[in-house]
């Protein structure tokens, strides 16, 4: 069954979400999702005004300045934003606590 869209979120998605508390063009986030990760995940041009185009649709994000002729355009987070990002954080830490909890269950080292 495939899973609805946003209903869970991929890395480069959580991160992109997480880039957007601040007000970011496309090139600040894909400099910051390489920072923040400490270059474990990247973010490519297609790939970023894909997911870009999605959140604005989705009302995750909304645009907030377009430069001129249109090309440096820049995003921030909605409310709706906030709480897929946050839904996301507890979920991904649920899944750790459940992994803690089976590892440790087995006595295994954590």
């Amino acid at each position: 069954m495939p899973r609805e869209k946003f209903q869970t979120l991929t890395e480069q998605m959580f991160y992109i979400l997480l880039c957007l508390r601040e007000t970011c063009c496309g090139a600040d986030i894909m400099e910051r999702v390489r920072a923040i990760t400490n270059g474990r995940v990247a973010v490519g041009p297609g790939t970023l005004y894909h997911l870009l185009d999605s959140f604005v649709g989705a009302g995750m994000i909304e645009e907030v300045d377009v430069g001129a002729g249109g090309r440096k355009r820049s995003y921030r987070l909605t409310a709706a934003g906030r709480r897929a990002l946050a839904q996301e954080f507890d979920r991904l830490n649920r899944q750790a606590a459940d992994y803690r909890r089976c590892i440790l269950k087995e006595g295994e080292d954590a």
